[in-house]
């Protein structure tokens, strides 16, 4: 595999994270259109454990559609706003609304949205939800307004897997888009590389090296339960979803060099697809499952290149630069995200699958492994910033970066995953 970095995405630590090394977010740039909207403190939200109204508005701030616009004091849904001293401050939308704890221990989130600029009211909704899922309401809140402004769904509520590493002990972690709350997957205290999110959410694949090699689990995120499903000799690894999620795309060494292999969802035998005698690793399917793009060495340095997902010729993809890897495929199938050497650096780029275009999106110089978010309006990808291992997530233009910044921790191998949760 075209690893670079000893810590690749690594595996995971005997215990779940403290509340200490969640994550908080950190926006940086300006887009060329922002739309101005104000999230109003809700009334009550500081009797619940999150502050509704601020992950609302950073979900918002973070798409690089939205630009907050700042307001003292509290208001709640039930109030309609005077629009023109709204207008005044520059709002074109608002949001309000309430926290209320109910008899049970749950908690009433509601919440209105108002087009300030036409002076309407576009709606709201109620959640009754517990303690642990109030984030989760915050997110849907943002996803709801995010679809009602811009037309387009929201990812807000969607989750992201990612691995962390304190000293010798690694952790597959599940968590909001936004990097908070979530769960630890697995801890070890040797590498777990390349998860991958099964199409319907409910599985994650994923390289675990505990048994001192590389070998392929499938794990339900929801009960824990995990399964081997390739421990053939040699190397296993790099494991990629079909999307209608009956199998799997890998990149074994069982044969001698690291060729491409399919094999079902429940294991078995698998079937070779490349036949090369450089390497092939690093597999991801088409959204619509025709094709498999990945890297080969076999034109002498690592490029991208694609294939009938049933095996075939191969068709070289890149051609600038020596050196790109870590293809990613956007969800309608226009848009290659990989990773471009340039002298001595590694950074993120796209290219349009229909014309050709590259555009490169980072300015930092050790970018790893780019997923992009369930509607294509972002991507998420590992880089290195002030010393440690981060987060990232970026609009496609690359304007607007948002940095989840961690405690103490090193965090790579990002994948972001699917609507339904």
């Amino acid at each position: 595999m075209w690893q670079r970095r000893a810590f690749l995405g690594a595996a995971s630590a005997a215990l779940a994270l403290p509340a200490a090394a969640q994550f908080r977010v950190e926006i940086s740039g300006v887009g060329a259109t922002q739309l101005p909207i104000t999230i109003a403190r809700f009334r009550d939200e500081d009797k619940s454990s999150q502050a509704i109204s601020a992950i609302v508005r950073a979900d918002l701030e973070r798409s690089g559609v939205f630009r907050g616009i700042d307001v003292p004091g509290v208001m709640d849904e039930t109030v309609q706003p005077v629009f023109a001293e709204w207008r005044s401050r520059s709002a074109d939308a608002l949001v309000t609304g309430s926290v209320t704890r109910l008899a049970d221990g749950r908690f009433d989130v509601r919440y209105k949205l108002w087009d300030v600029a036409k002076g309407t009211d576009l709606g709201g909704q109620s959640h009754a939800v517990t303690v642990p899922d109030l984030r989760l309401a915050a997110h849907r809140i943002a996803d709801t307004v995010y679809e009602k402004l811009t037309g387009e769904k929201g990812v807000f509520s969607t989750r992201i897997a990612y691995v962390t590493r304190a000293g010798r002990r690694f952790t597959l972690r599940i968590t909001d888009a936004d990097g908070e709350g979530g769960q630890a997957a697995l801890a070890s205290p040797e590498p777990i590389i390349s998860p991958a999110w099964s199409p319907d959410g409910r599985e994650l694949a994923y390289v675990s090296f505990e048994t001192q090699k590389a070998v392929v689990w499938v794990q339900d995120v929801s009960s824990g339960q995990r399964r081997p499903i390739a421990n053939f000799r040699g190397s296993n690894s790099a494991p990629a979803w079909s999307p209608d999620g009956s199998q799997l795309a890998l990149t074994l060494t069982r044969e001698g060099g690291s060729q491409l292999y399919l094999m079902s969802r429940e294991g078995g035998t698998p079937r070779r697809i490349t036949h090369s005698s450089g390497i092939d690793t690093e597999p991801v399917f088409s959204p619509d499952g025709k094709q498999i793009f990945f890297v080969s060495d076999r034109g002498g340095g690592p490029q991208i290149y694609r294939m009938p997902a049933g095996g075939g010729n191969a068709e070289r993809v890149t051609f600038s630069g020596s050196y790109n890897i870590s293809p990613s495929i956007s969800p309608d199938g226009r848009l290659l995200a990989y990773i471009a050497r340039q002298g001595n650096s590694f950074k993120l780029a796209t290219m349009d699958l229909g014309s050709g275009t590259t555009t490169q999106l980072t300015d930092t110089t050790d970018d790893e492994s780019p997923s992009f978010a369930p509607n294509g309006k972002l991507l998420i990808y590992a880089t290195r910033a002030g010393g440690r291992d981060v987060l990232m997530t970026t609009t496609l233009d690359g304007k607007i970066k948002t940095r989840l910044l961690s405690s103490g921790l090193d965090v790579r191998e990002p994948v972001w995953g699917p609507y339904g949760r």
